[in-house]
């Protein structure tokens, strides 16, 4: 798993665009045995959802993806928040900056 705990192919992270970020928190995802839901077409979901459900019992975790420069839309940060209170789930904005923080929530 080593090859995950940088960001192919090593550019700058302000580089990074979502869609590829996703598929390397998915990809890690997957290698450490979480299973992951993300809405392909959020056009009939609610609006500001998070990107991604992440399911490895026990434990559920939700992810809002931004690339460097994105920002949380209101109802984003409304969802977070809410979701937030919910006990035992975990709920995250990742960045490709956060990568060390993504790979350390993922391995636990």
């Amino acid at each position: 798993m080593s090859r995950l705990t940088l960001l192919p192919p090593r550019r700058n992270v302000a580089e990074v665009t979502e869609k590829q970020f996703q598929q390397q928190v998915t990809d890690l995802a997957e290698a450490c045995g979480w299973e992951h839901y993300h809405a392909w077409l959020s056009i009939h979901s609610p609006t500001g959802w998070p990107d991604l459900a992440l399911v490895k019992p026990p434990r559920l975790v939700f992810a809002e993806l931004k690339s460097e420069k994105g920002k949380l839309t209101a109802q984003q940060r409304r969802w977070i928040g809410l979701l937030e209170q919910c006990p035992g789930i975990e709920v995250y904005c990742w960045r490709p900056s956060d990568w060390e923080q993504a790979v350390g929530v993922l391995r636990r």
